[in-house]
Order: structure tokens, then C-alpha cells, then sequence
């Protein structure tokens, strides 16, 4: 046998049981190298500043936890302690109400109240409280895995922060491609993956807050809503509709029209006009320009549709992996673009010179 067949086959079996050896841990190893490559631009930039590179890594560190790990940790517990908190008189009143409401329906909208009649005799309040306690419980029971999930990544980013260099300088050499080539590909996908981050971050956070601080004065959780809004603003053309449009309709069925109307006038005017149209692309193109050096543009539905689908596919944190993976993908069609352009130009150029 050949020494190189040999060691091809020796790898193959070491992969085999390292593969074996850190499977429960492959999940936050991979959430946490994907957020490492796509923060890399943001981590050159402390590194930039903070000359100090252990002081540089904590810091991206406690920056990943504050702006993603935290508001997802109320939202959690929130939910859990919402649920286990419902008041069975109270919605028992507020589906008389709404039935009353219905009822009472001008007969020019005939369509809708039959429609809306019939969705209400679907409607069984004691088994919908019961599937809302069995959703505490699941998210009770799963908060500490998501915890211990959320730890072992942050504790993987932050060595991956503080090895970066080291690191990519071993990935680089140690992939079968010339130089510029390896810069070429782990640059634009970092590049991409960093602006469809920057771009996610940027949204969600900004319209977040103007949503949160907004309604926290009607007396509801703004922190829990403005984050809840900051993952609906994702969701391309309707996006915040999801849930400003629910909070208003509990506004007019708890007879507060004018809270309603104010909801949504400042939901559909200040953020999804003013903040949506004008601000937003603002905010990204200066965090581009200046974290990002050479800014790529990724079709936000193609991000979305990443999202589902890694939520369906790897749970929550397929909220990172299937964007990431769309990006990686993008980044080696625009480098085999490269090559072919390339190709193209060698061939002419020979063709020329015979």
C-alpha cells in the first residue's frame, strides 16, 4: 500500500471518532465559528482600537451576548412566566366579547362575520389554556438546554475571537488552493456573511426599539414586545405587521380605539415609512462603510427563506446556520465566477498572442 493511501485512510478513521468524540458539542462549535467568521470585520476593528487582544475578545464577546443571547433569554422566560400567569376568566371575557362584537357586525360585512362566526366556534378557551400551560412547560423544561447551548457558544467564540489570526492562517494553508485564492474565498465570505448579520442586527434592534419604547407607554412590555417586533421585522414586505396589527385589535376589543389608532399610526408611519424606508438603509450603508470595506448586497426574501429553513432544519439555532450556509454559498459562486472569468481571459490572451 501506498504511504499516502495509508494516511487518507488513517484520516478517514480519526475523523470517524473526532467526529464521535465532539458530536454533542458540534452544534455551538459551528454557531459559534459561523458568528466568528461573520463578525470578523467587526473583531479587526476592536482589534484596530483595543490593541490588547484578550481585552479585544471579551469585549466582542459581551457585545454577542447583550445584542442576541439576552433579549432572546427574556423573551423566554417571559413567555414562560406569562403563560403560567393567565387569568381563565379573562379571556373567557374577552372571547364574549369579541363574540358580542361580532354579533353586532353591520350586515354589509355578511362575509366577514360569517367567517369570523366561524372561527370562533372553533374556538375551545379551556383546551386553548391547556396548550398554552403545555407550551410553558416545553419552554420551561427547554430553557436550560438552551442555556447550556448558549454558554458553550459563547464560550467557542470567544477562543475562536482570540485565535482568529492563528487560526485562519493554519485554514488558509492547509486548504489545497494558492494564496490569494484562500484570502479570496474566507475575505468574501466573511464579507457577506458580515453584512447580512450588520443588516439583520441593524434592523431588528433599531425598529425594535422604536416599537418598545413606543408601547411601553400604553402599559405593555417593551422589551419583550420591541424584541418579539425585532424578529418580525424580518419577515420581508409584512414584517412588524405581525405584530403591531394583533396588539391593536386588543386595543379596540378592550375599547381603547384611540390607543389602537395611535399604535398603529406611529407602527405604519414613524417604522415602517420613516424608520423602514429612509433610516434603515442609512444605518446599514454607514456600518458597511465603515466596518465593511467592500459591502455586498444579499436579496433579503433569500435571507428569510434561510431563516425558516433553518429553523425547521437545526431549530433555533438555524437561525444562524441557514443564512450562514446561504452566504458561504453565495461567497464560492462569486469566487468560481472569479475563476472562470479568469480562465476566460488566460485563453484569450493565449489565443491572442498564437
Amino acid at each position: 500500500m501506498k504511504p499516502q493511501y495509508f494516511l487518507i485512510a488513517l484520516t478517514i478513521v480519526t475523523l470517524f471518532f473526532m467526529f464521535e468524540l465532539f458530536s454533542p458539542f458540534l452544534k455551538p462549535m459551528i454557531v459559534a465559528l459561523l458568528l466568528a467568521v461573520a463578525t470578523n470585520s467587526l473583531n479587526i476593528y476592536f482589534k484596530r482600537h483595543i490593541p490588547n487582544q484578550l481585552i479585544s475578545s471579551m469585549l466582542m464577546t459581551v457585545f454577542l451576548t447583550f445584542i442576541f443571547f439576552v433579549p432572546v433569554l427574556y423573551c423566554i422566560f417571559s413567555f414562560a412566566t406569562m403563560i403560567n400567569k393567565i387569568d381563565q376568566k379573562a379571556l373567557i371575557e374577552m372571547y364574549d366579547a369579541m363574540e358580542h362584537w361580532v354579533k353586532n357586525m353591520p350586515n354589509e360585512f355578511l362575509f366577514i362575520k360569517e367567517q369570523l362566526n366561524k372561527i370562533l366556534d372553533k374556538i375551545d378557551i379551556p383546551q386553548f389554556i391547556q396548550r398554552l400551560l403545555s407550551i410553558g412547560a416545553f419552554l420551561g423544561k427547554n430553557s436550560a438546554k438552551f442555556i447550556i447551548d448558549m454558554v458553550m457558544i459563547l464560550i467557542f467564540y470567544f477562543f475562536f475571537i482570540f485565535y482568529s489570526t492563528s487560526l485562519s492562517h493554519y485554514f488558509k494553508e492547509a486548504l489545497p488552493l494558492k494564496k490569494e485564492d484562500s484570502n479570496a474565498l474566507f475575505y468574501e465570505s466573511s464579507n457577506v456573511m458580515s453584512v447580512v448579520l450588520y443588516s439583520i442586527l441593524a434592523t431588528a434592534v433599531f425598529e425594535g426599539f422604536l416599537f418598545g419604547i413606543f408601547v411601553s407607554f400604553f402599559g405593555y412590555d417593551g422589551i419583550l414586545l420591541g424584541v418579539l417586533y425585532g424578529f418580525a421585522s424580518l419577515v420581508p414586505v409584512v414584517g412588524g405587521v405581525i405584530m403591531w396589527l394583533p396588539v391593536v385589535i386588543y386595543e379596540i376589543f378592550a375599547g381603547s380605539t384611540t390607543n389602537a389608532l395611535a399604535i398603529a399610526g406611529y407602527s405604519i408611519i414613524v417604522i415602517s415609512i420613516i424608520a423602514d424606508t429612509f433610516i434603515k438603509p442609512v444605518i446599514i450603508k454607514y456600518i458597511n462603510q465603515k466596518v465593511v470595506k467592500t459591502p455586498s448586497e444579499v436579496n433579503e426574501l433569500l435571507i428569510f427563506f434561510a431563516i425558516v429553513a433553518g429553523l425547521s432544519t437545526f431549530g433555533f439555532w438555524g437561525m444562524i446556520i441557514g443564512p450562514a450556509m446561504v452566504t458561504f454559498f453565495i461567497s464560492l459562486i462569486q469566487l468560481l465566477n472569479k475563476f472562470s472569468d479568469d480562465y476566460y481571459s488566460i485563453k484569450k490572451s493565449i489565443k491572442n498572442n498564437e
